[in-house]
């Protein structure tokens, strides 16, 4: 089988990452409360840095508060997104800074 594409790899990765948290209680298809603020401070150290670490919690958070207190997949996938819009922009910031 063929390597995958560095965009398939990071697909790959990113339902292995919430696969993983998601695991850690009966419920394997959704993250809980608990299991977001973990995901939160393990897989968003760097981020968190640059960042307020509250701001990205809340983000996820309000998820939950929008129905079963669970984040599913899609959920996940689209605060990942949004996440990513927003370091890139910091990322953006951070270079056109003169050292």
């Amino acid at each position: 089988m063929e390597q995958p594409s560095a965009l398939e790899g990071a697909m790959m990765l990113l339902m292995g990452v919430f696969n993983k948290y998601a695991g850690t209680d009966e419920r394997k298809d959704t993250l809980s409360k608990a299991e977001v603020k973990t995901l939160v401070e393990k897989e968003f150290p760097h981020f968190l840095q640059l960042g307020d670490k509250k701001e990205v919690e809340a983000m996820l958070m309000e998820l939950m508060s929008q129905g079963d207190q669970e984040v599913d997949f899609c959920q996940f996938m689209c605060q990942v997104a949004t996440l990513t819009i927003i370091g890139k922009a910091i990322f953006e910031q951070l270079e056109a800074c003169p050292q």
